[in-house]
């Protein structure tokens, strides 16, 4: 016999802001349902999602869930006054003797239950409010943008609980790799429509632009429909205007249905010039070491960046990735080591707080306020590489619209937050470019989007993300900080790092990285056994270390390049793709041989 379903909407429509947002929504869930909820930024993906969970109330239209079905709702931004500390929060709704649960998912996402409500932040009260789903453990989970600031060891522990877990849930999510791992069945808002596919997210885009087709060709035939009708009706309607009122009141209906179409929205237009060019070394980084408090961020860490490189930085969070990017960038000091930035650089900095953004302040104001943008004289333009631009046409192209110009950024979504930063960066030029979480908040159109201005952005390019699939789709060498210090650099993206991790592991368990020896002082005493003249210089050691990681790093980004050059017609297809591949191929094949040539004269010298 067939369960009931556990939640159904019939007949919904909602106007929210003065907009349709929904119109005669019908959807039902079922028991064992894994739902992928996906649609543009501002298409209501949260909005529905409230109202499946009761917390809007539909203009018209009714929510039934049948008695004993319990449901769970994990909202971006929970309301916790009232509570003294996280856990207080997180526990509220548990019964006696399942507090264990908690404490589970409190150890799993990195929540700490102690913490102060007063002092948590944005991060720590949205662990707290999927720590406290977790724990009631409702029939149905609705999980607004779960991953949003948890770090990929916890993502990974959250994606192993709901594929092991017995309840239905709704996932939104920008993460493509959590969406693709846990889904069975998409729902997509577009328009005010709600589409349901009983298929995972694997298959959304080839379905997205099936349907987008299908309305075109559908469009283009009433287009051809409307001019026939007109052509008749300009030349034959003066001598049959008695007998044709019939067609032509069929004509004005194909009008109007061709009015009321409402279109899609389009791309944001983003585009990165990368200026004046960098030096071909970008970043020359030897023996940092980093300390707060008790923590070591990284102990003698070495990274060479060359122009046009992609780096990924990953690692658990607080594990100090964002201070060794300002480390690199020279924005705060190594305890030891050196930083040697290259010659000519321009940097843009895209922050995960978003702290550039003054949140009481207009759109309009956030962007003629900043230095790199003000037009003197002109209040009502920005300059965009260059160029003036009104600043609602430029607004236009990181698809706000004019009601939203004048409006407080506080007002924005996560999303739409980071489409202005976007839009203020990419106003200027730059041949270096930090992004510290740029994805989150971000919807699926917005990333590939993104991605494929990287990919062809000419300069270089520091990247801190937990988003497993936007890294491999982006970074050339991924520097992995796994604490205690230790920091080491993979050629290649997440993917790439997790299978080069899984064989070092596989060969040597118990590896431990080595504590650096330290260098002598100049005509001081040398440590016993040490031959007294040696041939090598202390920089010259560090240097024939850290030479084999760099000739692999390059191996690989020529392994991956030749891949991508070898595709039949790329340079048709793709053509400028594929200039910007040979170019780094040419670059890429001559540091290796530098490299190799480096290595070889090191080693000959270590040894005679």
């Amino acid at each position: 016999m067939a369960r009931p379903p556990l939640l159904q909407l019939s007949g919904v429509s909602l106007t929210f802001g003065g907009e349709p947002l929904f119109g005669d929504l019908a959807l039902v869930i079922q028991p064992g349902d894994r739902i992928a909820l996906v649609g543009r930024n501002g298409s209501g993906k949260s909005t529905l999602m409230k109202v499946m969970a009761g917390l809007v109330e539909p203009d018209r239209g009714e929510r039934v869930v049948p008695a004993g079905v319990s449901v769970g709702y994990m909202e971006q931004d929970p309301d916790l006054s009232g509570f003294a500390t996280l856990g207080g929060y997180a526990a509220s709704g548990l019964g006696e003797g399942e507090n264990y649960r908690l404490s589970m998912a409190a150890e799993g996402l990195k929540f700490r239950p102690g913490t102060p409500v007063s002092h948590a932040s944005g991060g720590e009260r949205r662990r707290a409010a999927l720590a406290r789903l977790l724990a009631e453990a409702p029939d149905l989970m609705l999980l607004d943008e779960p991953t949003n600031h948890l770090d990929i060891e916890a993502i990974e522990w959250l994606e192993a609980q709901l594929r092991d877990t017995r309840a239905a849930f709704v996932l939104i999510s920008h993460d493509r790799a959590f969406l693709r791992a846990l889904s069975k069945a998409t729902l997509w808002i577009d328009r005010g429509q709600v589409r349901r596919r009983d298929a995972g997210f694997e298959g959304f885009e080839e379905w997205r632009e099936t349907v987008w087709q299908q309305e075109d060709d559908a469009r283009h035939k009433l287009d051809r429909r409307i001019r026939a009708e007109a052509k008749w009706a300009v030349e034959g309607i003066s001598a049959r205007r008695k007998r044709n009122q019939g067609r032509v009141r069929a004509l004005a209906a194909l009008r109007q249905e061709r009015a009321s179409q409402i279109r899609r929205q389009g791309t944001a237009a983003m585009e990165l010039d990368a200026g004046p060019q960098s030096g071909k070394r970008v970043i020359e980084a030897k023996g940092l070491t980093k300390a707060f408090g008790g923590l070591t961020i990284v102990r003698d860490f070495s990274l060479r960046v060359l122009r046009g490189d992609r780096v990924a930085f990953v690692g658990p969070n607080g594990v100090g990735k964002t201070t060794l990017l300002k480390m690199l960038t020279g924005e705060i000091p190594p305890d030891s080591g050196t930083v040697q930035p290259g010659t000519n650089l321009q940097i843009a900095v895209f922050d995960q707080t978003r702290a550039q953004l003054d949140p009481d302040a207009s759109l309009w104001d956030n962007l003629t306020g900043d230095p790199a943008m003000r037009v003197p004289g002109r209040a009502d333009q920005v300059m965009v590489r260059g160029t003036p631009r009104h600043v609602v046409g430029y607004l236009k192209d990181f698809l706000f619209d004019e009601r939203q110009a004048r409006a407080p950024v506080r007002s924005l979504s996560g999303g739409e937050k980071a489409r202005l930063l976007l839009a203020r960066i990419m106003a200027r030029d730059s041949n270096l470019l930090i992004l510290d979480e740029p994805t989150n908040d971000l919807d699926v159109e917005t990333l590939d989007l993104l991605q494929d201005v990287l990919g062809d952005y000419a300069g270089t390019v520091l990247l801190v993300s937990h988003d497993r699939d936007f890294i491999d789709r982006v970074a050339t060498a991924t520097v992995a900080l796994e604490g205690q210090g230790r920091a080491t650099t993979y050629p290649g993206g997440w993917s790439d790092y997790a299978a080069q991790r899984g064989v070092a592991a596989a060969a040597e368990p118990d590896a431990r990285p080595a504590a650096p020896a330290p260098a002598a002082p100049p005509g001081g005493p040398r440590p016993a056994g040490r031959r007294r003249a040696d041939p090598l210089s202390f920089a010259e050691r560090n240097r024939l270390k850290a030479l084999p990681a760099e000739i692999a790093r390059l191996e690989g980004e020529i392994a991956r390049l030749t891949a991508f050059l070898s595709q039949d017609g790329i340079f048709l297809r793709e053509p400028q793709k594929a200039r910007r591949a040979a170019d780094l191929m040419a670059e890429r094949q001559a540091a290796l041989a530098l490299a190799e040539e480096d290595w070889l004269a090191l080693e000959e010298r270590a040894g005679g």
